[in-house]
């Protein structure tokens, strides 16, 4: 049985890897907040009728921007916090999984730890 590759969390390649997935996710979450960012500008330059539009007194763009601007903020925040934890976890259990497999694999090999 073939013990898997250590992982060293210094080298190149690892910080590589784990920088490219944290990129990844921080361009997904800069998207996501810039499209509700700039969305509210641009409906209200091309659909002027609809954003006047009255609801509870008030007109949909102070509605949107008033109500639902800062829940859509919050969760693209939890989102990105939470994936950014679970990438970390994901990298230390690699790494921990690495480490025991060449650790078992040393005292399995006779005059071995």
């Amino acid at each position: 049985m073939r013990t898997p590759e250590p992982v060293d969390i210094h080298s190149e390649t690892f910080l590589r890897l784990l920088m490219r997935r944290q990129l990844k996710l921080s361009l997904a979450c800069a998207a996501v907040f810039l499209v509700v960012l700039l969305g509210l500008p641009l409906a209200n330059f091309l659909m002027p009728e609809v954003m006047a539009t009255r609801v509870w007194g008030f007109t949909l763009t102070w509605l949107i921007l008033g109500v639902g601007f800062f829940p859509v903020v919050w969760v693209v925040a939890w989102v990105f916090i939470r994936r950014s934890i679970a990438l970390e976890d994901a990298e230390v259990a690699e790494v921990s999984f690495t480490e025991r497999a060449r650790h078992e694999g040393q005292s399995a090999q006779p005059g071995g730890r």
